[in-house]
């Protein structure tokens, strides 16, 4: 079970290096659209266990709930193609009693330019009955420890956070 440390400064972010797999592009060497979803989710998954120390499946037994997907946000500025390093950026940018919103950033491997931006809204559901339930304490404390702080998130300001984080990117190398 996860036990937040106030002592402790949590990260507020993951950062993976991966590459652009054969499998997973279309005929012009592109990532497919649908394969950037995976892309993102994995990298989320391999790397809360490293910077957290705990694992996804021992919350989801731990309190009987799980988060489902609710909606995406996407935006795709640049392709990522076949045999290309990327860097895949992930942070918790809101929660409330039962959501959170997760930010994911395809960057080049230099960190020059994002390729893509999303953002994922999950709901919190109870393994009983499959409806949405409040955050646990502890999963709050949790999500607290971990949010990344200064987006301004509301679902209507997708497109200027694209094009804020496309400012920011360009401006930090």
């Amino acid at each position: 079970m996860f036990i937040i440390d106030p002592n402790r400064d949590y990260q507020k972010q993951t950062e993976s290096r991966v590459v652009i797999r054969f499998q997973d592009c279309d005929p012009l060497r592109h990532l497919n659209n649908a394969k950037y979803f995976d892309y993102f989710f994995n990298a989320r998954e391999d790397q809360l266990p490293k910077i957290y120390g705990v694992e996804i499946m021992d919350l989801i037994k731990s309190y009987e709930a799980f988060w489902v997907v609710y909606n995406h946000h996407i935006a795709y500025i640049k392709p990522a193609n076949l045999g290309e390093w990327v860097r895949i950026v992930t942070r918790l940018v809101w929660f409330d009693k039962n959501t959170i919103v997760v930010e994911y950033l395809m960057l080049d491997d230099y960190k020059s330019h994002l390729k893509t931006l999303m953002w994922t809204t999950f709901k919190y559901v109870g393994m009983d009955n499959s409806r949405t339930t409040e955050h646990p304490e502890q999963v709050a404390a949790y999500l607290g420890a971990m949010k990344y702080p200064g987006v301004n998130y509301d679902p209507k300001l997708f497109d200027e956070r694209v094009r804020e984080v496309k400012h920011l990117v360009q401006t930090e190398v």
